[in-house]
């Protein structure tokens, strides 16, 4: 309530002062670079701690001081270039830019606008250059936005590593190449990693420089606005990876001591420091930094027509140790006290509450390891406003099981625990694995079950190996497993879908600045003798499945079996009957489960069959019956043959 009452003062106090929560948070209309309807340039910045601000670049032939900002109240800086004598804007587009910052002890500083919405780096050097982007033909969105899908199956992707060649791929690359893909493997939703600009290639994305900018490395901002404009002429969301947790200490082309101070944007260390991720923090208090913090959001929804947000680090903000060496363990007392940091859960408040306002379909997707209660309850409500959180859980239980257990030792009960662990009324996206498991120093899970096998042994020509076989099935039903029970909606990170091979691993000194391993190999799915075509049927067939029956849109599902002996887990959910065989070496006749709905029912996906790596031993024709026999809470039951996952449906 305490929390609700703050973020109601904060909007009352946005209302009164700037003309309004909508005026307040376009400021990207009125920060940085504007052009004036009659092609005056209109330069704006706020640099509290700065003793003067001039502009340079190629337009006046980097004179440093012939272009003074003059200073406004509130440590804010304005500057008007008239139009050139034949009336066109004074610097041209695609022209280089800086803003020279002096400070009081008398240094003079070379910085980006926090505002810019290009920036690039030339091949030779370390830093980026702030270009002046306005382009003659700006791209026009075509189509509108879809619907917020019911059932969100996300696909996660990294524009950087979307083609099998070793390079830096383009937006045009993902969107005539990898779009197609998605769309037929029956994803709904893109999540876009590593849009916003940042300097260090390896960093994934998540060390932002520029906040404005759409990453220059793949492409024009006009390219990833046809690439997001033609996902939903496919009846795709697409959701940007935000990172408003902290940023990168770059000076010369970060946010970093922008007016030569060591706060500004951010709290004065050590506060302002992150220790683990060597970044800064915000001030989340300061006017300007919400100013800028929510225009950035406003900037992704308007300019480029995303359609939400994943927020990533939340962890990091809601505390004031960031969850550095700190362990959760559900007890409330974790959560509430003065380790909690007010301000920065404001501003998620805020944030939520402002994009759900202004576009009633954006979606928000929280990244917290910490279990915050009521995070994804409405803000009416007390909570934070999110419309889902990362079931993070998950994935480590698939790895632990896989590092540490042997086939026979797997425990059903225990599995199943950690798929339904959620709070009550919050939604969850489930997943097996993300990038967080792919990366360099982990194993995506097909490596940790089929390692160095499948560099020999995915030939759908020769017999299938003991550990190929095995690897395939549980890929298939660890997937499933978690598609299922897991939560109100799923995530596969690019390329792990069809087994992806190995790990990722961006470019960088370590490793003689290979691009080996930041590539995703889809040719090996176009290979029709490779067994990973079966594993992306296999996905393909899941997705649509859910889709038909709508299971992630459902209640919870009912779990009527967890077998330890048999290792066999049955549950309902949907209308669907799930059954999965976890045994290593057994297959049951004429096994009785329970089931809710009475009548026939008949097989709708089988992992066993010959198109998805299986073996071909369930007959499809057959239906089956059920009888009033009550078995393990449900009203009726029936006779089944089991070999690895069956979903049956009336």
């Amino acid at each position: 309530d305490c929390l609700y009452e703050l973020l109601k003062k904060q909007l009352f106090l946005l209302e009164e002062a700037e003309g309004g929560v909508d005026q307040f948070t376009r400021s990207y209309r009125s920060f940085g670079v504007q052009r004036l309807p009659d092609n005056s340039l209109f330069f704006k910045e706020w640099a509290p701690a700065a003793e003067a601000l001039f502009l340079t670049g190629d337009f006046n032939g980097w004179d440093k001081f012939a272009h003074p900002y003059s200073k406004k109240e509130f440590g804010k800086w304005e500057l008007i270039l008239p139009p050139k004598p034949d009336n066109s804007p004074a610097v041209d587009h695609y022209t280089k830019l800086k803003v020279v910052v002096h400070t009081k002890e008398g240094k003079r500083l070379y910085r980006i606008s926090p505002w810019a919405k290009y920036v690039t780096r030339e091949e030779k050097s370390v830093i980026y250059d702030w270009v002046h982007w306005d382009p003659p033909k700006p791209y026009v969105h075509v189509h509108p936005r879809p619907k917020k899908p019911m059932s969100l199956r996300i696909y996660e992707a990294h524009v950087g590593i979307g083609s099998p060649e070793p390079k830096v791929a383009s937006y045009t690359n993902f969107t005539h190449n990898v779009l197609p893909r998605i769309k037929e493997l029956g994803y709904n939703c893109i999540q876009l990693m590593a849009i916003m600009e940042h300097a260090y290639y390896a960093s994934f994305g998540y060390q932002i420089t520029s906040f404005f900018a759409a990453s220059s490395r793949f492409g024009t901002p006009e390219e990833l606005k046809e690439l997001i404009d033609v996902a939903h002429s496919m009846g795709i969301v697409v959701l940007l990876d935000v990172v408003h947790s902290h940023a990168s200490k770059n000076t010369e082309d970060g946010l970093n001591a922008f007016d030569g101070s060591d706060s500004c944007f951010f709290h004065s260390p050590p506060r302002g420091e992150h220790s683990l991720w060597d970044s800064r923090l915000f001030n989340y208090a300061s006017w300007e930094v919400l100013r800028f913090l929510l225009s950035n959001l406003r900037w992704w929804m308007e300019e480029y027509c995303f359609d939400g947000f994943r927020f990533d680090g939340v962890t990091s903000m809601l505390y004031h140790h960031h969850g550095i060496g700190t362990g959760f363990t559900g007890d409330y007392s974790e959560y509430f006290g003065l380790q909690v940091d007010e301000e920065s859960v404001t501003y998620l408040m805020l944030s939520n509450h402002i994009l759900h306002s202004l576009y009633p379909d954006c979606i928000t997707i929280a990244e917290d390891v910490s279990g915050m209660p009521a995070l994804c309850r409405r803000v009416e409500e007390g909570g934070m406003g999110f419309d889902y959180r990362l079931a993070m859980a998950i994935p480590d239980k698939w790895i632990q099981i896989l590092k540490e257990l042997k086939d026979e030792e797997w425990d059903m009960g225990n599995i199943v625990f950690t798929l339904t662990n959620r709070r009550y009324g919050e939604k969850c996206i489930a997943y097996a694995e993300s990038h967080d498991q792919a990366l360099v120093g982990d194993k995506t899970l097909a490596f940790w079950l089929m390692d160095k096998e499948m560099y020999t042994n995915m030939s759908a020509l020769i017999p299938m190996s003991p550990i190929i076989d095995r690897g395939m099935q549980l890929h298939k039903m660890i997937r499933l497993l978690t598609h299922g029970l897991g939560g109100e909606g799923y995530l596969n990170f690019m390329g792990n879908e069809f087994g992806h091979p190995e790990w990722l691993d961006f470019p960088r000194e370590g490793n003689n600045q290979s691009y080996h391993y930041a590539r995703r190999q889809f040719n090996l799915v176009e290979t029709d003798h490779l067994r990973y075509r079966q594993l992306y049927s296999f996905d393909r067939d899941m997705n649509r499945t859910e889709d038909k029956y709508g299971w992630l849109a459902a209640p919870p599902a009912y779990i009527s079996a967890k077998h330890e002996g048999d290792k066999v887990i049955v549950f309902d959910r949907a209308n669907v009957l799930f059954i999965f065989n976890f045994h290593p070496s057994k297959s049951f006749q004429d096994y009785r489960v329970g089931v809710e709905a009475p009548g026939k029912y008949k097989i709708k996906l089988d992992s066993d069959m010959l198109q998805y790596g299986g073996h071909g031993r369930l007959d499809h024709n057959t239906d089956f019956f059920t009888e009033p026999q009550p078995l393990n809470g449900r009203s009726n039951s029936m006779l089944v043959n089991i070999s690895n996952i069956t979903l049956w449906h009336i």
